[in-house]
């Protein structure tokens, strides 16, 4: 909002009236706004005034705005709903279905769905109709109808694009969803059945039968579960894909019989925050709550190396000392100038079981590993996988129990050396 644009506010006296209907299309967006921040709102943009567009943006934001992830949504709504000359057709075009026959002029941008179906929520708007083919023979090329479920077709759908309606349902399918891992040998051997000789043991049966060695005592290793490690990018890039996989973990870290010894959840931005704790909430409502209150850098920049740097000094031999398995979420879009990177990656590569990475960035067809940041934590990962819609986070339980398989990251290493050998 840099630029100074006069408002036209209307001289009937519904201003009160349009900024109640305005914090109603926030409620319906997923703002929680009640009538006394309504009245709040009222009093302070009659203190402040409303000459200038930017002054009535911020002193509204101030009054409906307690999340740092809220401000997406404000924006869009209050982009939509105070006098844009072309809101309607944004709506419209953004409440058309996503598939069309040719390419899209503009993609939506984040909460930008959400922001029309809460201003155009009961009300019937004619959507405008292809026009007829001239030619009466024409052939229908693809005839979608009743090839794929609803639920299915949610599975494949980016979590940024997803409606109201649509995050609704797919939290509801990630609160059902598990993460099974099998046990894992330790090191560690006990009596009993199997390939060890176990000659102390065999000494000790002689001994009780006259010194005479009647059979040979055998070992075998113990099995034992892994702890799962999530490190969550939460940066203004990866928000929306941060709280769908916080979603997930918090249904894995309250689900029973999958295996894993214990749980641990950290997420970063700009600074290393252990949430851990808040994901034992059974209520995943009052979990989150509690982390975005813990976080203070929600959508905010992105230290990559330094957060890692930070993880391996602090939490490294705690978390990981029995051999973890690590996921890793964020773009790897690093904006520390200092560097660092590619070694902090390299000791948590080193310290964890598998290094699992997941990256948004991957649902691309084009996409090309050309930043620096993940050219320098790629070769430090044991897989890496795309990680923008339920379908991807259902495919973790394959690359855990499969540790070589790596996903993506042959193919992307392929390229990286042809680019650094042109």
């Amino acid at each position: 909002m840099a630029e100074y644009i006069p408002l036209d506010i209307p001289e009937d006296g519904k201003l009160a009236h349009n900024i109640a209907h305005f914090a109603r299309a926030l409620r319906k967006a997923g703002i929680p706004v009640g009538p006394g921040r309504v009245i709040d709102a009222i009093r302070a943009v009659e203190a402040a005034g409303f000459t200038r567009k930017n002054d009535f943006y911020w002193t509204l934001e101030a009054c409906f705005c307690t999340r740092p992830e809220h401000r997406t949504i404000y924006g869009q709504v209050f982009r939509l709903y105070w006098r844009d000359p072309r809101y309607l057709e944004h709506m419209m075009a953004m409440m058309l279905p996503s598939v069309r026959g040719v390419q899209e002029d503009r993609k939506a941008k984040a909460a930008e769905k959400r922001a029309a179906e809460a201003l155009l929520d009961d009300q019937n708007i004619p959507m405008p109709q292809p026009e007829e083919d001239k030619n009466e023979e024409a052939l229908i090329d693809i005839d979608a109808s009743r090839t794929i479920s609803t639920e299915e077709r949610l599975k494949t759908l980016d979590f940024e694009q997803m409606s109201i309606e649509e995050m609704a349902q797919a939290k509801r399918i990630l609160a059902k969803m598990t993460l099974p891992i099998r046990p894992v040998q330790s090191r560690r051997t006990t009596a009993g059945h199997g390939q060890i000789p176990d000659w102390r043991g065999t000494l000790r049966q002689s001994m009780r039968k006259g010194g005479e060695i009647q059979s040979f005592a055998t070992r075998h290793k113990r099995e034992r579960y892994p702890n799962l490690v999530v490190l969550c990018d939460i940066s203004g890039s990866m928000s929306q894909y941060s709280r769908a996989v916080l979603h997930f973990v918090h249904a894995v870290a309250n689900a029973k019989g999958q295996g894993w010894a214990k749980i641990h959840a950290f997420t970063f931005g700009t600074r290393l925050t252990n949430i851990t704790r808040h994901l034992k909430h059974k209520d995943v409502d009052a979990a989150l709550a509690a982390v975005g209150a813990e976080a203070q850098d929600w959508q905010g920049g992105t230290r990559i190396g330094e957060c890692i740097d930070r993880f391996n000094r602090d939490w490294s031999r705690r978390v990981l000392g029995q051999g973890a398995v690590v996921l890793l979420i964020t773009d790897g879009l690093d904006r520390d100038p200092e560097g660092g990177l590619g070694k902090a990656m390299e000791r948590l590569g080193l310290s964890s079981r598998q290094l699992i990475w997941l990256n948004p960035l991957l649902r691309w067809d084009g996409f090309a590993p050309k930043a620096r940041g993940i050219v320098e934590m790629l070769p430090h990962v044991t897989s890496f996988r795309a990680g923008h819609n339920i379908a991807s986070l259902q495919g973790l339980a394959e690359a855990i129990s499969d540790a070589k398989d790596g996903g993506d990251k042959a193919r992307l290493m392929a390229m990286v050396d042809r680019h650094k050998g042109a």
